[in-house]
């Protein structure tokens, strides 16, 4: 049965590669200029809002020591005023946080644990991000898409970038593009008319062997929401333990 299981998956996997070969253009090893020029308006679309806010469902692959890929879900709200505030908001299967930036003070709260942990932090959203993900090890899925220069960045390396055809990603027609470099292959959909603000965006990790992916899916958008600089704020509640973040360069300093 194993042996026949694994016949019909590999007949099925040939078929399906037919049919993609069948969708995705020859030239798939080269640059099109019209993926390269869609992206890059939703994402200098994204870097003029001055303020914004989305719901996102966020599934990030962790891969288990015997190399089983573990799907992890959780339903995310994220706000931005620029140039210095951020606040997301996380609830899933073993997380549940908020995550809150006010241009001086960079917060962390489990709710889970009722505990937070709260650092000085750069002045601006860029340097913030590069902070958390460098220093403290946090890394936001889909926080690359809110630089203001996110488009150079995301191009660095780029060897391969077509528009894989039409998709509806909640009910909305958009363009499916696909970017590959070196180290990963991302994929972000763009609606087709209206505002380029994108709806979906995956990224595989191709230096990992079992090449697991984060996969972003974005609703809700509302580009003049009004927020004030309060809602960034962050008041520990009552009888919640303060912590210290680990930070990375004090671990790898301990560790040498």
């Amino acid at each position: 049965m194993a042996i026949l299981n694994f016949r019909m998956a590999a007949a099925g996997f040939a078929l399906a590669t037919l049919m993609l070969s069948t969708i995705i253009p020859a030239q798939a090893q080269t640059v099109d200029p019209a993926a390269v020029q869609t992206l890059q308006r939703s994402l200098d679309y994204l870097a003029s809002l001055k303020q914004f806010s989305v719901r996102t469902q966020n599934t990030v692959e962790e891969v288990l020591d015997l190399g089983q890929k573990v799907q992890l879900d959780s339903a995310n709200i994220l706000m931005i005023k620029r140039p210095n505030k951020l606040l997301a908001k996380r609830h899933g299967d073993i997380i549940d946080q908020s995550f809150s930036y006010d241009g001086k003070t960079l917060s962390l709260y489990n709710a889970s644990h009722n505990y937070f942990a709260s650092v000085p932090a750069p002045d601006n959203i860029e340097a913030m991000l590069d902070y958390a993900r460098e220093s403290l090890g946090i890394i936001a899925p889909a926080s690359d898409l809110v630089y203001t220069n996110a488009f150079p960045l995301m191009m660095e390396h780029v060897w391969s970038a077509i528009i894989v055809g039409k998709a509806a990603i909640g009910g909305v027609t958009t363009d499916h593009l696909v970017f590959s470099r070196p180290d990963v292959d991302f994929q972000i959909w763009v609606p087709e008319t209206g505002a380029p603000l994108p709806l979906k965006y995956v990224v595989t990790d191709k230096l990992h062997f079992a090449h697991p992916s984060t996969t972003v899916v974005m609703s809700d958008w509302n580009v003049d929401p009004n927020l004030t600089d309060s809602v960034f704020n962050f008041q520990p509640p009552q009888n919640a333990t303060e912590t210290d973040f680990l930070r990375l360069d004090a671990s790898s300093a301990s560790a040498q």
